[in-house]
């Protein structure tokens, strides 16, 4: 095991890398302590100079600046290494809450600790924890996802994995993507689980929606949704066994339709009729797939 004190003072050359939290909405989220270290930092890597630029003016902080977002992180990688090596400290923030939870990060922290480099995490505000300890469902356990897959397929594939999950889980969501992700959420999950939508967390129109996937759909086709969405989903009191997995996902309608009929000696007809009721898929749907050339 290799030991690093973060607070031993320096013991050679190299400069320290600092992660430091930023307010996910409230700028009174910051902390005494983050608004030091970048004021005193050599450098800042900021995911987008443009909205951190922001930050620094309101808090009267000077500090130079650099990219360091998801289209240049190996390749700003190296230029901060170097930088690091030769004695300088820099300061790495996103553009809201935690360096690396869902945000560029986490390769510049494991190169840091290859080359013998301190990595000082600072606490902060994080979405996802916010938006826990509000949801009422059970905070503890609790797994964390991120952001879904945006293709159909790996969504749901990504859905039936969560499903097998009893604890509580959290996934964040952009708000033109949100009523997608409900529909495929209830298909997978079913109607009655419960879930809440945190959006505008810390911000003036903050807001918890509560309720079912049933509700939550409801509530997307009667308002207007905006903001940034953390989604809490209560988690599976029944897990399915491997051997209950839902296999139909893997396959096309057509083939789901075909194997009901030769497993279960169904007609065609009645077979529609099943694929229809497992899938939650309209009718007309599954009986073109079957009859498409």
């Amino acid at each position: 095991m290799k030991s690093q004190k973060s607070f031993v003072g320096k013991t050679d050359a190299k400069g320290i890398l600092y992660l430091v939290p930023t307010p996910i909405g409230n700028l009174e989220d910051m902390t005494m302590r983050a608004i030091r270290i970048l004021q005193e930092a050599d450098l800042i890597a900021a995911e987008d100079t443009r909205n951190t630029i922001k930050l620094l003016n309101h808090f009267d902080i000077h500090t130079k600046m650099v990219s360091y977002h998801e289209h240049n992180k190996i390749t700003r990688q190296n230029e901060l290494i170097e930088k690091l090596q030769a004695g300088r400290t820099i300061a790495v923030v996103s553009d809201a809450g935690m360096p690396s939870i869902s945000d560029p990060g986490y390769e510049l922290v494991g190169a840091a600790i290859e080359a013998e480099i301190t990595v000082v995490p600072l606490p902060g505000a994080n979405a996802a924890l916010t938006a826990l300890i509000a949801s009422g469902l059970a905070p503890q356990p609790f797994f964390f996802y991120g952001f879904l897959p945006r293709s159909n397929k790996e969504r749901e594939e990504a859905l039936i994995q969560l499903n097998r999950r009893e604890e509580t889980w959290i996934v964040y969501e952009s708000p033109h993507r949100l009523k997608d992700v409900l529909k495929a959420m209830n298909k997978i999950l079913g109607s009655t689980r419960k879930i809440v939508l945190c959006r505008e967390l810390t911000k003036k129109y903050e807001e918890f929606l509560r309720g079912t996937l049933e509700d939550a759909l409801e509530w997307t086709k009667e308002s207007e949704i905006r903001g940034e969405f953390c989604v809490i989903v209560e988690g599976n009191a029944d897990v399915l066994n491997e051997d209950e997995e839902i296999w139909w996902i893997k396959i096309s309608i057509k083939e789901h339709v075909e194997k009901v009929m030769s497993e279960e000696s169904m007609s065609s007809k009645e077979a529609i009729k099943q694929v229809m009721k497992t899938r939650q898929l309209p009718k007309r749907e599954v009986y073109q797939a079957y009859h498409e050339l």
